[in-house]
């Protein structure tokens, strides 16, 4: 097995999508395939390769529908005017997909079937919004006769497929209350808001300029989720975002974001030979399937796999990168698998900095890959929970 290096890693910011009044997301009047093809070529040339040395662009997106439809991964390649010898794919793993990108060209360079793989993610949450999807309590469901089958499927559907009801049911399967959420979702601005006024995403954040509603041009260079003034108190007066007496409102879940985000992976030895010094190096993957109505439990699975692979403990691990779909999922996490708090989202998460679902998995291990170099850590886990009951995770290894 090829030894795999992260190479590159570069994002936008991830703006508040607000598919009811555009006009306030900072990138309201961009595609997010624009994003992406923005992110593209200015990665390929900081990383210092050449285009045509690209055997594959494998790109993430949650809702490839409408104006995200990728054509398979061409219409990003085209718009970026990368050269078309570069094959393509897209990949749907809901707020995974981009971690699956990663795993994908993982695997296709570990195998020796491509030396250097491009992937991508985008999502776009206020141009292509959740209407109609699993998100949504008036969910039509393609095949009902799927779901009025008892004897292959067990859980209520009307759960399962409300991201906000299965955080729900994990939150009450645990001893966390509504006070430990709101105080992670705190730490997690206060954090964010620290790291961005220390500059720690610029190494990370392509400006953008950006058409605001009032036709003005606005860099977009920071996460517009962030609020450095963040309180308990102010998240302790939101009420339940999904139904009343419930614990998760919209201060203790990530937001509704847009953004793109874009990696590239190396075989170790295509990395040296061009004298290219790897963010990080992949050391496992891992990924699970869990009780969709339970969602958020699949990052422990993930992340169990994910150690066996790399035949490591949760206590070797120096720092942990865990998606805040909801605050729920990480402070589960942490206890399922011991892990000292300390060590996770040391620079703020999902809650803060968002989830543009399909551009998640990229931002959560590129910047664990930059964390451990600054912090000087040895091995980083990012991992996330996946709606309809899925985990994923990957291990990565500062290159010494």
């Amino acid at each position: 097995m090829n030894e795999v290096v992260i190479a590159g890693y570069l994002r936008t910011a991830q703006t508040r999508s607000r598919p009811g009044d555009p006009a306030r997301d900072w990138f309201g009047r961009l595609r997010a395939d624009e994003l992406l093809a923005k992110l593209l070529p200015e990665l390929i040339e900081r990383t210092g390769i050449d285009a045509r040395d690209i055997d594959d662009f494998i790109v993430g997106c949650s809702k490839a529908v409408g104006e995200q439809w990728t054509y398979g991964g061409r219409f990003q390649i085209f718009l970026a005017n990368l050269p078309e010898t570069i094959a393509a794919k897209q990949v749907d793993q809901q707020c995974a997909s981009s971690m699956a990108a990663i795993h994908m060209g993982y695997l296709e360079i570990a195998t020796g079937n491509a030396d250097i793989v491009l992937v991508g993610g985008m999502e776009h949450m206020t141009r292509v919004p959740m209407r109609g999807s699993t998100m949504e309590l008036g969910l039509v469901v393609p095949n009902p006769a799927l779901f009025a089958a008892p004897e292959y499927l067990h859980w209520d559907l009307s759960t399962a497929m409300n991201m906000g009801l299965t955080a729900q049911k994990l939150l009450a399967q645990t001893d966390f209350g509504r006070e430990d959420l709101d105080e992670w979702a705190v730490r997690s601005h206060q954090r964010a808001a620290k790291a961005a006024e220390d500059g720690f995403f610029d190494g990370e954040i392509l400006p953008i300029d950006a058409v605001q509603g009032d036709g003005s041009i606005m860099t977009v260079n920071r996460d517009q989720s962030v609020r450095g003034d963040a309180t308990l108190e102010g998240l302790a007066k939101l009420r339940p975002a999904f139904k009343e007496g419930h614990h998760i409102t919209a201060g203790n879940a990530s937001p509704l974001n847009a953004a793109a985000s874009s990696m590239i992976l190396m075989s170790k030895e295509a990395a040296q030979k061009r004298g290219i010094r790897p963010l990080a190096g992949i050391k496992s993957i891992g990924f699970a399937g869990v009780d969709p109505t339970i969602m958020g439990a699949g990052p422990v699975p993930a992340s169990r796999k994910a150690l066996q692979n790399a035949g490591l403990q949760a206590g070797d691990i120096d720092y942990w990168e865990i998606n805040e779909a909801f605050c729920i999922v990480t402070l589960n996490c942490i206890k399922e698998l011991g892990i000292d708090p300390e060590k996770v989202n040391v620079m703020g998460g999902g809650t803060a900095i968002g989830h543009p679902l399909g551009a998640t998995g990229i931002r959560l291990v590129g910047t664990l890959a930059r964390i451990l170099e600054q912090k000087r850590g040895r091995y980083g886990c990012a991992n996330a929970c996946v709606g309809g009951g899925q985990g994923v995770a990957t291990i990565i290894e500062r290159v010494m």
